[in-house]
């Protein structure tokens, strides 16, 4: 019974339905018809004219939005738990060419402009200290928590206001947008670069950047050649993507996803380490009781001393959900 990640869930029907009606002869890398399609989706879902490629990774949809942001010289403020720094393996420092992370804090693995802050102020505007020119917020952050609009708004107007660029890395954007129920784009306002994450959410192996200012793709398309990641076939990721955009199909899934970690975090209760306004769910449990719930064939992630974080996904088998549920209660 798997809540280890989302990343483990299977492809929708759609998506595979729509790989097979790509396969047929069509202009190589991204000037087939399904990638040439993207922008316009893009921008009608965002209600603005915006600019999409795709990539495989999350790791290069972040990686290679940044690039196009910061110099090697430069730095990108970041929460010390965001997946740039904890769960890349050093691949932002690849990608940017040896550019700095610069870790902050903040409640729920959530920035402020405050946070922000606390540590671009103390910099000297010298050559002997990096200096920042991003920031990168995460929707949902690493703790399942969500950024509220005005949350958003307000770190960009600050990142405007210093002369920063704003990246979102939006791995679980999905699942963020099913629980504020809002509007895309006011999920997302005021970002320049969003890696709009599919993989989590049914795809097989696609994620868009999704650019609101054309110059940062202009630089990406080199950049994305140039780390292996312009695919000949590329029609394939297109598919995917255009797929999970037709009918809301991603905003379905993520609210699917989103419904079962809360049947979840109702039996936790008091268990719960942060709110669970996504598919994530973090738990304090003994060793003792993680032995038990793997005993009934549940997997999950340790997640430091006496905790444990399950994630859920859009297909979760309902029987699986309740016995999960009845076993957290019988802790």
């Amino acid at each position: 019974m798997q809540f280890l990640s989302d990343n483990a869930a299977a492809v929708h029907p759609a998506v595979w339905s729509a790989m097979l009606a790509a396969d047929a002869p069509d202009s190589p890398y991204d000037t087939d018809t399904l990638s040439r399609e993207l922008d316009g989706a893009f921008s009608s879902l965002f209600g603005r004219e915006c600019t999409a490629l795709w990539v495989a990774t999350g790791t290069a949809a972040n990686c290679l939005a940044l690039a196009a942001m910061v110099p090697p010289h430069g730095g990108v403020v970041c929460h010390r738990e965001a997946h740039i720094e904890a769960d890349e393996g050093g691949a932002p420092g690849f990608y940017l060419h040896g550019a700095k992370l610069m870790l902050a804090e903040g409640r729920s693995a959530k920035l402020t402009p405050e946070s922000i802050a606390a540590v671009i102020d103390p910099i000297r505007d010298d050559v002997h200290q990096v200096q920042p020119h991003a920031v990168s917020i995460t929707q949902a952050s690493e703790y399942g928590c969500v950024y509220r609009p005005q949350e958003v708004a307000a770190i960009a107007a600050f990142a405007k206001a210093r002369g920063l660029r704003l990246h979102m890395d939006g791995a679980r954007f999905a699942n963020a947008v099913a629980y504020l129920g809002c509007a895309p784009a006011e999920a997302c306002g005021g970002v320049d670069a969003l890696s709009f994450g599919f993989v989590k959410n049914g795809g097989l192996g696609a994620e868009a950047i999704v650019f609101f200012e054309p110059g940062l793709a202009d630089v990406v398309r080199y950049r994305r050649k140039r780390a292996g990641h312009l695919q000949s076939k590329g029609r394939f990721l297109a598919a995917q993507i255009l797929a999970m955009l037709k009918d809301d199909l991603w905003l379905q899934n993520g609210r699917a996803a989103n419904a079962v970690a809360a049947e979840i975090a109702a039996a936790a209760g008091p268990r719960l380490l942060h709110p669970v306004e996504a598919n994530e769910i973090f738990l304090t449990v003994s060793d003792e009781e993680r032995a038990e719930l793997r005993s009934q064939g549940f997997s999950f992630y340790d997640w430091g001393v006496d905790g444990a974080r399950l994630v859920t996904s859009w297909n979760a088998d309902p029987d699986h959900v309740g016995a999960l549920a009845k076993a957290i209660r019988a802790l």
